[in-house]
């Protein structure tokens, strides 16, 4: 039986319906996201197919106090995730995005070896036999450490490095104020596009760290429009109206 008998041919045409399907955490991984508590409770190995190499969540405990508040750490140098990525921040920074907003996408330069091919140089640091961290030129471009106090965000990362697969992951970091299970960080390699938007009607509060010191001319743009406010457009024309 056909249920939109009633309805005229030109809403029919344009009818489309969500689909309510199960997909894996797989697919979900690069297309509607996921949370950031599937991330840290999947087996790494099923999701290898669409994970973007260098990237880590960075699992953290919040221990709250009743009628007081809330406390958790973000990293102890040389232990956990970046102890055993052998990174640890040279610049500590804090962001808040107002509720209803995005930010990105932003990327940094990876850092090529003089003489180096970018598809050979990548193959070698993330290959089917990995280098070992310690060879990661962390010093020479920027990788960010990423944490949440305040409000919850959806992230979606690229990965545009040559020679490397085109993978999207996409998913919900939880701030500390959540009631969420668990919290999680994440490490976002250089030649990563990342951006990001608010969940909620709760501002977002971020502190995050990064591998060098801020440089303007390696913070690369792509598809930023949504940080622009553009005008009204009556208000453009009169102002264009020499």
């Amino acid at each position: 039986m056909d249920r939109w008998t009633g309805l005229k041919s030109q809403a029919r045409a344009a009818l489309s319906q969500r689909n309510y399907g199960a997909a894996s955490l797989l697919e979900r991984l690069g297309s509607t996201g996921v949370t950031s508590v599937e991330l840290l409770n999947a087996e790494r190995s099923s999701l290898e197919a669409g994970w973007i190499p260098g990237v880590e969540f960075v699992p953290r405990r919040v221990f709250r106090q009743r009628h007081r508040g809330f406390f958790g750490e973000f990293v102890r140098e040389g232990t956990g995730i970046t102890g055993n990525l052998a990174l640890w921040p040279r610049q500590w920074a804090s962001a808040r995005m107002f509720a209803g907003t995005a930010k990105g996408f932003h990327i940094h330069p990876p850092y090529i070896p003089a003489g180096q091919q970018p598809a050979a140089w990548f193959e070698h640091l993330y290959g089917k036999i990995p280098a070992p961290v310690a060879q990661r030129p962390y010093d020479k471009e920027q990788w960010d450490v990423m944490f949440f106090v305040q409000g919850n965000v959806e992230m979606l990362l690229v990965d545009e490095r040559i020679g490397l697969e085109r993978r999207i992951m996409r998913f919900i970091l939880e701030g500390d104020d959540s009631a969420a299970p668990q919290h999680a960080g994440v490490v976002i390699p250089a030649g990563v596009a990342h951006a990001l938007r608010v969940e909620g009607a709760l501002d977002a509060i971020m502190v995050y760290g990064t591998s060098t010191v801020f440089d303007p001319d390696a913070e690369g743009r792509l598809a930023d429009d949504v940080e622009r406010a553009p005008l009204p457009v009556e208000w453009q024309a009169y102002l264009d109206n020499a």
